[in-house]
Parts: C-alpha cells; structure tokens; sequence
C-alpha cells in the first residue's frame, strides 16, 4: 500500500559531487529554494530531513538531459550522468531573506515584462530535496514556464514508511511557506502562482490560513494564481481551512481524479474520509468559487498526471483555453472558445472542467470534455 503512495518518486541525488559537468546537458533550468530543511554536509544531498525553524535559501541551476522525455523525471542514485539524468549542475547558498528577495529581483529583471512573474512550486510526500527540485525543473522546462521558479521544500522525510512523519511536517512547514510567499509578494513580480502537488497541497491550504489569521491577508491578492493537483486533503479539513482564510485568491483551480490509487490508499490510513483530490464533493468546491479539473480519464488519471501529462502541457500551450480555465473573471469567456480550443488538442475530450458555482448561467458548464 505505501508502495503505491510513493508515486512521488525514487531515491535520487542531486550530482552536486565531484566530477559532475554540465557540459552533456540538453537544457539547463535555474530554481531557487527556500526550505525548512536543516543543512547537510552532504552534496549528494545539501538539505537534509531534518527540521529547521528557520528558512535555509539557495539558488540550483538544474541540468536536463539530452534523452529526456517529457514528463518523465530521469534520476540517478549514484551520481548522475548529465547526458542521461537530471543533475545539479550549480549550488549558491543565499545568507539571507534581504539577498533572497534581491537574488529574485535580479532574475525578474531579466525576463520580459510579461515574464516577470514566480512561480512557486510545493512538493508532495516522500521526497527527498533531490527529487522536489527535479520535478520543479521538469515541470518549468516541460511546460515551458517563463517565470522565476520558486521551489519550497518542506522537511519530507523521503522514505515510504515515513507517511505520518510527513504529515507531521505539514504543520513544521506551512509557517515557512507563508514566509516565503510574503518574500514572493515583496519582489517586483507582477504577480506569484502557487502550485502545491499532494500533500503539498496540504502545506499550501496550511500557510494560506497562516497568512489569513495573522492578518496579512494583503499578501493573498498578489496570486495570479493557485493549484492543487492531486490534493491529499481531508474534505472536512479543507473545509475548515476554507473557513478561516477567507475569500480564496482567484483564480483557485484544483485537479482532482476518481482513479488516483495513492489517495485512495491515503482515504483508508485516514479510515476512510473522502480526499478533495479523489474529486468526492465537486459541487462543494465549486460553491467555494473553486474551478476543478477533473483528468480522471486522462491517461490513467495517475497521482502524477499533472506533471507528466503531455495533453496538459498542450493545453498549456494553448493561451485561449488557459484563460478560460484559470482566468475565469473574464468576461470574454464564452464556451465556444472553450470548445474550439480543447478540440485543437488531442486527449483534451478526456476532460471535464467544473467552474464555480458563481458562473453557473453566465459560462455553459455541462459540454463534456471542456
């Protein structure tokens, strides 16, 4: 059972080692950190799974290999060949938040304005910070994001029988994750999307509250964006975290599936309560202003199909129907864009988009494969 839980992931290590050499790498990805986890001396592996109660910040630069395919996320547990895996090909530790925020100004700046946004990217359970930063990587090149990626890494204890641990972690880690949306929403970013994967999404929903009862919901607005994919959330929980952030920033999208096998697994360690990611009370998400993704048929409709599905990635090509699924506010919406631009991808009509109960009337929802 936690073997299939574990979908997350191998035990990969980053090539930070010695005679590692950028040179056979396809593409090369730049991702900044910010973790709770302690540091290592180890440069297989810099972070450990050990708790920090401070923000450790760094700066990657993330090789792609040659033979990648998209998706996947090629690893190694010995140390990496560039041409084959994924490796670290750079690590610059930052001292502090002030050099942080200035280390992300300076890559905003680089960008073209349209660019100058973060995106920020929370890992699921059973990863170490090898693995977290490689997916990051994977999905920035895979779905060609522009942005500033930003990875928080929360002290996962990287093993399979670890389940609770990492749950316990949830809660060491969301005070880091609010922090490091405040540093996101400090920047010159014109605006910061969130992604949280699994029990990330826990650890998002989690720091969204923090942020919300220590009064700093002004940071909340500064989102161009939230997702949830696949999220390891108890629906009685993540009516409660609802409860007491508020109004959710907009757009907020979560990609649920009927088929996920890991949240079903999770749904009986749990004793059997419904996960929001097994898509068990869409018209409760929808009521709470909430766009949901349903990709229950979308090739296997697995824990990790956000990451690796190539019709997504088309999808995300496709402007016309991203501003129709995310940017549900505007009133150029119609369904005939949304029809027409699912219909230009292939696998888009094993979709189905629920919007929020508020636009029920004003944006058909019922045309299948939307």
């Amino acid at each position: 059972m936690l073997a299939v839980l574990s979908g997350c992931g191998g035990r990969a290590v980053t090539g930070l080692q010695a005679g590692v050499s950028g040179e056979k790498s396809a593409a090369v990805v730049p991702i900044f950190l910010a973790t709770n986890r302690a540091r290592s001396d180890n440069p297989a592996l810099p972070y450990s799974a050990e708790r920090s109660q401070m923000l450790n910040f760094a700066e990657f630069d993330i090789g792609i290999p040659g033979n990648h395919m998209p998706g996947r996320v090629e690893t190694s547990s010995r140390v990496p060949d560039p041409a084959r895996q994924f490796a670290a090909l750079d690590y610059r530790p930052i001292e502090d938040r002030k050099r942080f925020v200035a280390a992300l100004n300076a890559a905003l700046a680089k960008r073209a304005p349209a660019d100058r946004e973060i995106f920020i990217f929370v890992h699921g359970y059973n990863n170490n910070v090898a693995e977290s930063l490689f997916r990051n990587a994977q999905i920035t090149h895979d779905y060609g994001i522009n942005s500033v990626s930003l990875h928080y890494a929360w002290p996962s204890g990287g093993a399979i029988p670890l389940y609770v641990f990492d749950r316990d972690s949830v809660i060491v880690g969301r005070r880091g994750l609010a922090e490091t949306i405040e540093i996101a929403a400090q920047t010159n970013a014109t605006n910061v999307v969130l992604v949280g994967h699994s029990m990330g999404a826990y650890v998002v929903m989690e720091a969204l509250r923090d942020l919300a009862l220590s009064g700093r919901q002004r940071y909340l607005q500064r989102f161009g964006g939230v997702v949830l994919a696949a999220p390891d959330i108890d629906i009685d929980a993540f009516q409660s975290q609802a409860d007491d952030i508020g109004k959710l920033p907009q757009p907020f999208t979560i990609i649920v599936s009927r088929r996920d096998r890991a949240l079903g697994f999770s749904r009986r360690i749990a004793g059997g309560h419904p996960r929001v990611g097994s898509g068990a009370d869409i018209a409760l998400l929808q009521s709470r202003g909430i766009t949901v993704l349903d990709v229950s048929e979308l090739e296997g409709g697995t824990h990790s199909v956000f990451a690796s599905s190539k019709t997504l990635m088309k999808l995300v090509d496709n402007s016309r129907l991203m501003r129709a699924t995310l940017d549900d506010e505007k009133a150029s919406t119609e369904p005939s864009a949304l029809a027409a631009s699912a219909a230009a991808v292939e696998g888009a009509t094993s979709l189905t988009l629920f919007l929020p109960a508020r636009l029920i009337g004003r944006i058909a929802t019922t045309t299948p494969s939307q």
